[in-house]
């Protein structure tokens, strides 16, 4: 007889789209039924060859490297500030035992690449996400990311419809 899973690190992947609060309603459930932490992560897509180069024309090396890395403190800044929001509107959710979120990263690189990198780096026993699907013939279409992840992980994934 199998096991039930048990979940004790819940990777949650947001894009900071204003569609993930079902998404983020799902891992705290989940995180509290199971007394599993959370470890919220986003990532960003690093700048592309012609973006970069135009930086570099007008910035110096130093300058860039700066640059980045204000814009990726002001990106982690604002989950904290999206995840007490959502305790703060979700009072009673989080009332039953406050988010286990043990961890808010930001990091670079291929969204779906990384979601998986940093699942594996931490041990996540579950994904979540959202599907951010587009609208194509007037149905939505999984995203190119949550597929990906879904054909390549080597864990559970949750995805969750975020198209309200």
């Amino acid at each position: 007889m199998s096991e039930l899973p048990q979940y004790k690190t819940i990777l949650y992947a947001t894009d900071l789209g204003d569609r993930m609060r079902p998404v983020l309603r799902q891992a705290i459930g989940l995180a509290q039924q199971y007394q599993a932490n959370i470890i919220m992560l986003h990532v960003v897509e690093p700048l592309g060859s012609t973006s970069e180069a135009v930086l570099s024309i007008y910035l110096p090396d130093r300058k860039l490297d700066d640059l980045q890395h204000v814009a990726h403190q002001k990106v982690l800044e604002q989950m904290k500030q999206r995840l007490e929001k959502f305790c703060q509107e979700e009072a009673a959710l989080c009332a039953k035992g406050s988010p286990k979120v043990s961890e808010v990263l930001v990091t670079t690189g291929h969204p779906a690449e990384e979601i998986l990198h940093q699942a594996e780096k931490h041990h996540a026993d579950l994904i979540v996400m959202g599907s951010f699907g587009k609208h194509i013939l007037g149905r939505h279409v999984l995203g190119s990311t949550a597929r990906y992840i879904t054909q390549s992980s080597p864990v559970p994934v949750l995805i969750v419809p975020n198209t309200k």
